[in-house]
């Protein structure tokens, strides 16, 4: 078969001339989303790797893994131009709060993703999809993607040093006194701070894979300044085997879930059965509703940018969008990683003219190829993906305009949802005083008719693991 002959038959299958796109602009368009997200992978690394147990080229290749599997079925399936990769926020969810918080094993926490592609998958092809996103309240639903983005912003200041532990206050800032303080250990903190400032210059004029960029130069900063003014200093710089990645994937994470996951017994041992049934219940279901609302927002964003949203304002092939994210997190369930969501970047490859799944398949072939190339993710410093974190963070708090502050009733559960999550360092803790202080407030108020039954049942639930578990 001729080249020419191939490239219609990938255009027939993915429609990409009725679209208004053409093959060169879908591959170009798939090599933008990859560098505007390839971030992940050394991102997701560094924050899971800090559970006892689990290596950082286990999760590379975790990361990377379950990434080619979600793209390929959001291209498949769907036949949209977008790309998925483990959510950040429901990474250090996993991370900080299910595993190195509330106790549960590595391979426990890996349940909890399971069960939550599986609610995933049920709840898109039984329909009961829409029911449950309906009854969160419109202001918790705008204030959780901002909650997430405090909650990791602030994770990035910790990692990066600039915010440190104080007996006081819990927190304070880390010491910029040059007559007092160490070159060496304010050194991280400023190449933080200039890798921030790169990737916003950078997205402020629009360059492609700019947050890439900027951690790849914090990393050269931070070699180039340790070397130059940093008595002593030394690090590592010796470039190891890709197999020796795939071997910790191997025998570290992959089907870890099903091997030693579904063992509870030793939590529940130490922590009593109820704790741990509602721990499990309440956690899955925080899970599976952040992924939900990202996924949703993410697939209305990407394509209103591209402006292929329906007649009716409408997704096209929703519930085929919502499976390919149901499988995607299943699928890294069992890779070894946190939940797979649709990510926002994917608007990068869309702005580019991307219009189709082909654009999908191109980014899932970059992801494979970077399977190869752990050895060099392995050398950049936490202070450089530091930057990454804080950046998303800002990010995630654009949709805050949207909430009625005048509206006390609504501006309260707004306000407690995105401040608990980074003041307890934990998202459900977030979702949980959002939805009851709005159900309480309906209540007092004489609005109880405004609050749907399942808003009642889902906040009743949490109020029960608030009540019991902690």
């Amino acid at each position: 078969m001729s080249l020419k002959d191939t490239a219609k038959r990938i255009d027939r299958r993915f429609g990409i001339t009725a679209a208004g796109s053409s093959i060169r602009v879908e591959v170009m368009a798939g090599l933008t989303t990859f560098f505007a997200m390839a971030y992940i992978l050394m991102v997701n690394a560094g924050m899971l790797s800090a559970i006892p147990g689990v290596s950082y080229g286990a999760i590379y290749i975790a990361t990377a893994l379950s990434a080619v599997v979600g793209t390929v079925c959001i291209g498949l399936l769907a036949n949209l131009p977008l790309a998925q990769a483990s959510g950040m926020g429901l990474n250090a969810y996993f991370t900080y709060t299910v595993v190195l918080g509330m106790g549960f094993t590595y391979a426990n926490a890996l349940v909890l993703v399971l069960l939550d592609g599986v609610l995933f998958i049920l709840l898109t092809v039984t329909g009961l999809r829409r029911m449950i996103f309906q009854a969160i309240p419109r202001t918790v639903r705008i204030a959780i993607p901002a909650g997430i983005g405090l909650f990791i912003a602030f994770l990035g200041m910790q990692n990066a040093g600039l915010i440190v532990q104080d007996g006081a206050t819990l927190v304070g800032l880390t010491s910029f006194n040059v007559l007092q303080g160490s070159w060496g250990g304010m050194m991280p903190v400023v190449v933080t701070l200039l890798s921030l400032l790169l990737i916003f210059v950078l997205s402020h004029h629009q360059v492609k894979g700019a947050v890439l960029i900027g951690i790849l130069g914090g990393a050269g900063m931070y070699y180039a300044l340790g070397y130059a003014t940093v008595p002593g200093f030394s690090a590592a710089l010796t470039l190891t085997s890709p197999g020796e990645a795939f071997r910790d994937f191997f025998q570290l994470s992959f089907l870890k879930v099903l091997t030693e996951g579904f063992n509870f017994l030793p939590y529940a041992e130490a922590h009593g059965v109820a704790a741990t049934v509602l721990g499990i219940g309440t956690s899955a279901l925080a899970l599976c509703m952040v992924d939900m609302f990202d996924t949703i927002g993410t697939l209305y964003g990407a394509c209103a940018r591209g402006h292929m949203l329906t007649p009716e304002g409408e997704v096209p092939r929703m519930n085929r969008a919502m499976l390919s994210d149901a499988i995607a997190t299943t699928a890294g369930a069992l890779c070894g990683t946190s939940t797979v969501s649709t990510f926002v970047e994917s608007a990068s490859g869309v702005a580019e003219g991307g219009r189709t799944g082909l654009t999908s398949l191109v980014t899932a072939a970059l992801f494979l190829l970077a399977m190869f190339l752990s050895p060099v993710a392995a050398l950049i410093p936490s202070c450089a993906t530091s930057a990454a974190l804080i950046y998303v963070g800002v990010l995630m708090l654009s949709g805050i305009r949207e909430i009625e502050w005048s509206d006390l009733s609504e501006a309260l559960p707004a306000f407690l949802t995105m401040v608990m999550m980074p003041f307890t360092c934990n998202i459900s803790f977030g979702i949980a005083f959002g939805l009851i202080s709005y159900a309480v407030l309906r209540l007092c108020t004489g609005r109880r008719r405004e609050v749907r039954a399942g808003t009642w049942v889902i906040a009743l639930l949490f109020l029960v693991m608030l009540l019991l578990t902690h």
